[in-house]
Formats: structure tokens, sequence, C-alpha cells
């Protein structure tokens, strides 16, 4: 299993994914789950994948070979060269469609799983932040003020404080805490979550990454915030009224 999840905030976008597909006594496999793309000043787009890896690194493969096919033939059209986000989030429900029923045959005799989330965040310039959770079936949403986030994979352990603390006016620094709490907290509970993670930011108009960074296990300043969280909830609980007299 895994847990990405990403933020829209008026300052920018914030990811976070962790690498465990799989997690057993003797069985852990460890894979990317984040994918950024760049064209310098013009936008930044970043893939974060959960579910079925078969299809997720196919939906890759199929974005990846229009990007080296596109520098020969530039009437491809592919996630960096198209008119929008919400144009790229439609390539990128059109490669999983594509993939799942290349897929669909082949698997039908075996109880394999072919559910699969991907999240498209990212700018273009002359085009606002966008955040997008593309389904299996190739449908997609897009995140608003109401609901600036999106999670995939094992969600339920990091989302309280994603919903008490993430609004359109939180800063790229407070959003990027909060995603390290919301890992720290998902990880502490399930075991198909696991370090490394992989941390990216893009700040509103500038078309770029400011941060692409691997967090490895015992990364200091990861570290730091979980003691930290952990000693806040200490101290909260320690200080809530007592329901007996």
């Amino acid at each position: 299993m895994t847990y990405c999840v990403a933020l829209r905030v008026e300052a920018g976008l914030v990811m976070l994914s962790d690498t465990r597909t799989n997690a057993g006594l003797d069985n852990i496999g460890m894979f990317r789950k984040t994918f950024t793309y760049e064209k310098p000043d013009e936008r930044a787009i970043a893939l974060l994948c959960s579910g079925n890896l078969s299809i997720t690194q196919e939906v890759k493969a199929k974005i990846s070979r229009a990007l080296k096919d596109s520098v020969e033939n530039p009437e491809i059209e592919t996630i960096l060269n198209c008119a929008s986000l919400h144009r790229a989030a439609h390539l990128v429900g059109e490669a999983m469609k594509t993939v799942r029923q290349e897929m669909r045959a082949g698997m039908a005799a075996g109880d394999v799983s072919l559910f699969a989330n991907i999240l498209v965040a990212g700018q273009r310039k002359g085009g606002k932040l966008r955040l997008y959770l593309v389904y299996s079936e190739g449908n997609f949403i897009e995140a608003t003020a109401d609901t600036p986030f999106f999670q995939i994979g094992e969600h339920k352990y990091g989302k309280p404080i994603l919903d008490r603390m993430i609004k359109p006016t939180t800063s790229l620094s407070d959003a990027a805490k909060a995603v390290c709490v919301s890992m720290d907290s998902t990880l502490r509970s399930n075991l198909t979550v696991g370090m490394p993670l992989d941390l990216s930011i893009i700040p509103r108009d500038e078309y770029k990454f400011s941060l692409r960074r691997r967090i490895e296990a015992h990364d200091p300043e990861f570290s730091k915030i979980s003691q930290a969280w952990g000693a806040a909830l200490s101290h909260g609980f320690e200080s809530l009224p007592s329901m007996i007299d």
C-alpha cells in the first residue's frame, strides 16, 4: 500500500509520498510514487501514484514516451505542451483508462485488483495552481478552496491534522509541516506505509519546483517534527479536563 498527499494553498502546492508497496515479515518493496516534470519558466507538474503498481508504472511509461517522442514531433500532445493543466489531467486519465483496458483481459483469470489513483498537481504560465485526483476509470475531480487537499492510499490516519490545519491562506512552510505530521501519523499506525519519503513544492507563479527532497529514515528535520508533534500531543492530552469527578 502507500500514502500520498497533495495540498493546494494560495502560496503554492505541497506534495508528499512514501515509497512502500508491500509489507510483511520478509516482503517489503520500495518504489518511488512521485514523478516530477518541468518546462523551465513555463510549467511544473507532479504526479503522485497509488494502487496497482503495474498500472501506474505503465501510465507513467506512456506519459514519458509521449514526452520523448514530442522532441522530434512537436505535434504530439503531452502534459508539458498541452493547453492547460485541466487538459493534462485528461491526458493522464486517458492513459489510465487505456492501460486498464489493456491489462483487464490478461488479469481477468486472477484475483487482481486494477484499482489505481493518480494525483496531478502543477501550474503553467498564465494559468492557476491546479490539483486533480484522477480515478481508475479515467475521470477526475479538482481541489477547491473548500477541499484544498487530496489523499490517496492509506489516508485515514493522516487526515485529522489536515482537516484542522489546512486552509487556503496556509503558508508553504506550514503546509510542509502539516504533510509531514500527516505522514508521521500514518507511518506510526500502518506498516504498509514506509520510508523513505519524497517531498515536492511548487510555489505559485514560479513554474518550477523550489524543493524536491528525498527524506530518508532518521532524517534530522523530519525526526524533530515527529518528536515535537508527539510531545505536543502528550502535553495537550494531559491538559484536558477530566470526565470523572
